[in-house]
């Protein structure tokens, strides 16, 4: 079973998604699951979750009416109003918590001027408001800096379950092996909530460079650091597009789980196992 933890779709008239604007023109277009259907099936992926594209509210009522009518779809990594505690907590207590699909909880730090926002006080309450519901966190970083936040994150809030987007954006482009995001990941991998996705990696090597034997390195370093049982995989698309298709990434992301992990229990945890207790799926 592949459970595809990191997919996206958006409506530019339901939703501002500001991000698109200095994006590639192919992603400057509303994406549906009617357009994943025949590669999702091709690819051999039997369940999925959507990953918040927007830092809005519309954004995630859009995942969710698209979770109630695709029966593959198990849950929503939605958008939360973290900056200010007494929102969020009115909005889980009015809504999310009563939606069985909302699973987990995004913001779009990379975007954010300052690189620890995420150690706002205000943001700070909001995180100790998710932890105390038991809904995990999907950091979405793109620097170092980015790593060495969540890790005070994860002193203020040690109970809050974290997962780092796309690695974190390992040096796959540089080749290096593995410098300063591989300290901060290998420290990261000290904490017991802290877990990787293995996604966005072709976009992180660029078109030319995406291949198996390209981001075997990256994904064998943190499954070393993190262990088979704190890491799984998703998809990135349609964000994944400017790589390459949506089958041709799980052929490769299958490819090097294959390579690296013997164990068929391990690869079942990486693809499935994994997401189905990280996001609580058992309960959908």
């Amino acid at each position: 079973m592949i459970i595809d933890t990191h997919v996206h779709i958006w409506d530019l008239e339901r939703s501002g998604y500001g991000w698109l604007k200095n994006a590639d023109r192919v992603l400057q277009q509303t994406y549906s699951l009617e357009e994943l259907a025949a590669s999702r099936v091709a690819a051999g992926v039997n369940a999925g979750l959507l990953v918040q594209a927007d830092n809005t509210i519309e954004d995630t009522a859009l995942m969710i009416e698209a979770a109630n009518s695709h029966d593959w779809i198990k849950g929503v990594v939605g958008w939360l109003p973290l900056t200010s505690s007494s929102k969020t907590e009115q909005l889980l207590q009015s809504f999310f918590l009563a939606e069985r699909y909302f699973k987990g909880v995004r913001h779009l730090i990379h975007d954010e001027a300052d690189d620890e926002w995420l150690l706002r006080p205000e943001v700070i309450e909001s995180l100790r408001v998710l932890a105390a519901h038991q809904l995990p966190f999907d950091v979405v970083g793109v620097k170092v800096n980015h790593i060495k936040t969540a890790l005070r994150v994860a002193e203020l809030v040690p109970d809050l379950k974290m997962v780092f987007n796309h690695l974190n954006q390992p040096p796959v482009k540089s080749g290096e092996r593995f410098g300063e995001w591989g300290q901060y990941m290998k420290q990261a991998a000290q904490h017991k909530n802290f877990y990787v996705k293995i996604s966005g990696l072709g976009t992180t090597a660029g078109k030319e460079q995406f291949s198996a034997a390209v981001i075997k390195p990256y994904i064998d370093f943190v499954l070393t650091a993190f262990g088979a049982d704190r890491c799984f995989c998703g998809g990135d698309w349609p964000v994944s597009l400017l790589a390459s298709g949506y089958v041709e990434v799980w052929e490769v992301y299958k490819q090097v789980i294959k390579e690296l992990v013997d164990d068929e229990h391990q690869r079942c945890l990486i693809f499935s196992g994994n997401a189905i207790s990280f996001y609580n799926l058992d309960k959908v």
